[in-house]
């Protein structure tokens, strides 16, 4: 008779472990996932936001001496360190004058010539030009002229006479308006000429400067 309470004992201890056991596992604690942090994604690819002090890439500044500048040459000769005159001595033929447009560099230092002249027919110092510029010579080579303080380029010119065209509206001029090379300021070489009126005719013809 004594054996039935202790089987219903060890049942009832048994049942106690078990409902223990069961709590433990659903209870309040947070599983393990939970509680402990996810280890942090590691890249196995190179960072390339920044690179190593012996890897990372150097420019050399180039030396003073490359970066300085070629020394200037002489600036070009402006009209008011000019003086114009003419050598008249070509002689003529066939209703045409030959003369030498001459600029003398009247500045106190070197200046460079080099191309064509804008020359043109004019009542006067001030006034307009009359009929049609000097036509460039193409023939004539264009070459670099330094002039020193008092030296002198010229340029061969053609003057061909008013007369030579009947259809000629014809006026007086009292001389040349010249145009150094690349230059917006005039001079006025004083020379009595007749000209045409017409743009369609060019009594004159103008070449580079070259050395005198």
């Amino acid at each position: 008779m004594r054996s039935q309470p202790i089987k219903n004992g060890f049942a009832i201890t048994t049942a106690v472990a078990a409902a223990a056991l069961l709590l433990t596992a659903c209870g309040p604690g947070q599983p393990q996932s939970q509680g402990t942090p996810a280890p942090a994604t590691v890249s196995s690819a190179p960072s390339t936001s920044s690179a190593p002090a012996s890897q990372a890439p150097t420019s050399t500044p180039p030396s003073s001496s490359s970066q300085s500048a070629a020394p200037a040459g002489p600036s070009r000769c402006k009209a008011a360190n000019l003086t114009v005159s003419q050598d008249a001595t070509g002689g003529g033929a066939a209703g045409s004058v030959y003369s030498q447009l001459i600029l003398t560099n009247s500045g106190a230092e070197s200046c460079l010539l080099r191309g064509f002249p804008g020359v043109s027919l004019t009542a006067d110092a001030n006034g307009e030009p009359l009929g049609a510029p000097a036509r460039q010579d193409g023939a004539s080579p264009v070459a670099d002229v330094m002039l020193a303080p008092g030296q002198a380029g010229a340029a061969d010119m053609r003057y061909t006479q008013a007369g030579n065209y009947p259809d000629c509206t014809t006026a007086q001029a009292a001389g040349y308006r010249v145009y150094p090379p690349e230059e917006t300021a005039s001079l006025f070489l004083a020379v009595p000429r007749t000209a045409c009126t017409n743009d369609s005719i060019e009594l004159l013809t103008i070449g580079a400067f070259h050395t005198r």
